[in-house]
């Protein structure tokens, strides 16, 4: 998987804006024609841009970690292209996320992109570095996967992958940065929960 190349100067929330107003399928699938060097990292946003909502999402989410889960591996053993069992890769993306989260999550990618920019992106482009990436995401999609269902402690670990993703499309170590450590404190939350817990029950 070669690191996305910058090739033009439309913002990648135009390009995503674009896609979602446009008339090709709102599916994985279709993700691959339109932002092809990207779509690892596209499909990332997507698949855990409803888990990092910081509302409890009662297990619902659970399809999309379990795909995001699938794609890290093949982004760990070095896929350059995305393979999905085709129920899952032509299914539509629904009404909710076309109309309600993608739109939102625009907005918020715009505003992001204000203060980003390309820092330290040579570091980004080795096998080495989208091996970690890969592995980064399976370990936070795998937490907020393993979160206590309608406590809302998926938040912060899909919101790390989120926040990944981004870094790597935008080819901003920050944003990596950033995301590693909301991962990081996500996990220490859930841990911490869970001891609590299991506490409470042996008392």
């Amino acid at each position: 998987m070669p690191k996305p190349k910058t090739t033009s100067s439309i913002p990648f929330s135009v390009e995503l804006e674009a896609w979602l107003k446009s008339s090709k399928p709102k599916t994985l699938h279709g993700l691959d024609g339109v932002f092809a060097e990207k779509s690892f990292g596209v499909l990332f946003v997507i698949l855990l841009a409803i888990p990092a909502l910081p509302v409890p999402t009662g297990g619902l989410t659970h399809i999309f970690e379990i795909i995001a889960m699938l794609v890290a591996l093949q982004v760990i053993v070095g896929r350059k292209t995305l393979w999905l069992p085709d129920r899952w890769k032509n299914r539509s993306l629904g009404s909710v996320m076309e109309k309600r989260v993608l739109p939102t999550l625009i907005k918020y990618i715009r505003k992001l992109e204000k203060f980003s920019r390309p820092r330290l992106d040579s570091l980004l482009g080795n096998r080495l570095a989208f091996g970690l990436f890969g592995v980064s995401v399976l370990i936070f999609s795998l937490a907020a996967f393993l979160a206590p269902p309608f406590s809302g402690l998926d938040t912060l670990p899909a919101l790390a992958v989120v926040m990944l993703s981004l870094g790597i499309i935008l080819e901003d170590i920050v944003l990596i940065v950033i995301g590693l450590v909301i991962g990081t404190v996500g996990i220490a939350v859930i841990i911490s929960l869970g001891e609590i817990i299991v506490k409470l029950i042996g008392g």
